[in-house]
């Protein structure tokens, strides 16, 4: 997960940590985490999607009790299906776990991020300086 996050962070121009250790404690060992699903190929890790419920004064100002996810996959795997399977599954996890919502915070420059989301059902709700807020209706 850590390479596969760092060469996406690097191709973006992100100062995000994406070690080992910082992959852990974000999407793994994250007290508020629902769900955390990998994409493999060949034992390589091409993809992964976080799902976490929004607490009260999270960095993303997303309503708490909301479901706050994030999609990551591998650019030469791109179109082949894989953030459809992971939706699948972290929608899945939001019902069970009695989400009201998703919100997918995209930057305005990740014209490929806010298409995948809209395919995935999320509408445009905000904006923020940085990024698009988008939303997936669950009840």
């Amino acid at each position: 997960m850590s390479r596969l996050l760092t060469a996406i962070l690097k191709a973006k121009n992100s100062p995000r940590p994406s070690a080992p250790e910082d992959v852990l404690a974000r999407y793994i060992d994250n007290p508020d985490r629902i769900a955390c699903t990998l994409a493999e190929a060949g034992g390589e890790v091409i993809g992964f999607q976080s799902l976490k419920r929004a607490r009260t004064g999270n960095p993303y100002g997303v309503t708490p009790g909301w479901g706050i996810i994030g999609t990551y996959v591998d650019a030469n795997h791109n179109g082949r299906g894989i953030g459809r399977r992971l939706f699948e599954i972290s929608h899945r996890a939001a019902k069970d776990a009695g989400l009201p919502a998703i919100d997918a915070s995209i930057g305005h420059a990740n014209a490929g991020g806010q298409a995948y989301y809209e395919a995935m059902g999320f509408q445009s709700y905000g904006q923020t300086p940085s990024a698009v807020m988008k939303k997936f209706t669950l009840s």
